[in-house]
This record gives C-alpha cells, structure tokens and sequence, in this order.
C-alpha cells in the first residue's frame, strides 16, 4: 500500500502546477487523471463562454475574480483595459470570440489603482503610450465638472469608473458587436470593477443586449451609470 501527503485530482491546466508546488515543499504526492494526462481543455480544447477585456497590470487573475476556471474565458488584457476602435488586436479576439465561440458574455474589467489611468491624469510625458491613453484624456475632459469638488484619491476613482463605462459604450459600437445584433445573437455585454482593497466586483453596466440599453452608458446620455452612493 503507498501512502501520500496529498492526492490531486485531475490534470487539467491548475492542477499539475499545485502538485508540484506541493511536492516542492516536500509532501509526498499523487496526481491522478482517469484519461489522458492535461485534461479536456489540453486533449480536446474549451469553448469558452465568456470574453473578457481586462487591465495590462491586473493584479489577480480573472479566473480568481470570477470564480471560473481556467479555458472558460477568453482574456484580452491591455493598458487602461480600452476598446479602441482602431486595435486590429483586440477586435480580432472580439470577432473570434463572438463569432466563432458564440460566446455569452462581453465583459469590460477594470480595478481600482489602475496604472493606465493614473497615467493619464498626469500631464507628465510617458512616450508612445499616451498616444493610447488620449482615449482616457478625453473621458476626463468631458466629465471634468464631476471631479472638480472632490479630492485627488476620489477624482482617480472616479476616472476609474468612468473609464469602463466609456468602454463598454464603445465595445457596444463596434461592428463586431453591431453585426452580432443584426443577427440577432449575443454576447451581452457587461461593465465591471474590481476593487483590489475589498476584493469585490462592482458592476456598473450590465445586461446590454441592444443599442437602446448602450445608450445608458454612452456619453451622450448621462453617467448615472457606476455612479458612488
């Protein structure tokens, strides 16, 4: 008979890496797998559910926020968590996602503390990349009378907030998104924050299957959205 210190149960994408951070630390440990070794995301591929649009510099994982497992989301991750209309690289995971997995879900996450946006409040010079954080500029010009009677901690949260909302409007306007309603096929999309003190997820738009339900995040129809108590 063998003993161990500790069983593991599968051998997808999360579990080799325990048993042999366990077995490092120097318990004895077995890592079963009744079929083929990797799992069914390594031997057969996932289809995930979800498409996610997440900060560069993200401090969690988003399978850790959201409690999914790894292959149930496809990740795009960028500065200030953006979607500009001009980055082939993002609407190219867009247009995977929505059109060849069907997802959903369209997800915009962003977290408190986020570099990008910090950067842009900033008029110091940061190189190339703020040619990509105007896009943030401009959210806090057009906003700017909702930051002028708070302090510098609240203004940056503030940006935060309305930088996702701002993305979500223009993940709504984009011809992947527009062609997926003419087809009448989802993904809904949904704006989120994840607050890196609490470790809760504030939602500040969400279940936006249509053009109509995009204009009550869009610029021009007011911010209640995400708006703090």
């Amino acid at each position: 008979m063998h003993t161990h210190d500790a069983i593991v149960i599968g051998s997808g994408q999360a579990e080799p890496f325990l048993a042999v951070r366990l077995a490092q630390s120097g318990l004895k440990v077995a890592l079963v797998e009744r079929e083929h070794y990797g799992g069914t995301c390594v031997n057969d591929g996932c289809i995930p559910a979800k498409t996610l649009v997440a900060s560069a510099r993200s401090r969690v994982p988003p399978d850790r926020i959201t409690g999914t497992q790894p292959g149930d989301m496809l990740v795009h991750r960028n500065i200030a968590n953006l979607v500009v209309q001009t980055d082939m690289n993002l609407l190219s995971v867009l247009q995977y996602a929505v059109e060849v997995l069907l997802v959903q879900h369209a997800i915009v996450c962003g977290h408190y503390r986020c570099g990008g946006v910090k950067a842009a409040t900033s008029d110091a010079d940061h190189g190339l990349i703020d040619n990509r954080l105007r896009t943030v500029k401009d959210t806090q010009g057009y906003f700017w009378p909702q930051f002028g009677v708070r302090d510098e901690a609240a203004r940056f949260r503030r940006l935060v907030d309305l930088n996702v909302i701002e993305q979500v409007n223009n993940l709504g306007k984009t011809h992947v998104i527009q062609d997926a309603r003419k087809a009448r096929r989802r993904p809904t999309i949904h704006g989120w924050e994840f607050d890196l003190t609490s470790g809760f997820l504030r939602r500040h738009a969400g279940g936006i299957n249509g053009n109509h339900a995009i204009h009550e995040v869009c610029e021009y129809h007011g911010t209640g959205a995400g708006a703090p108590a």
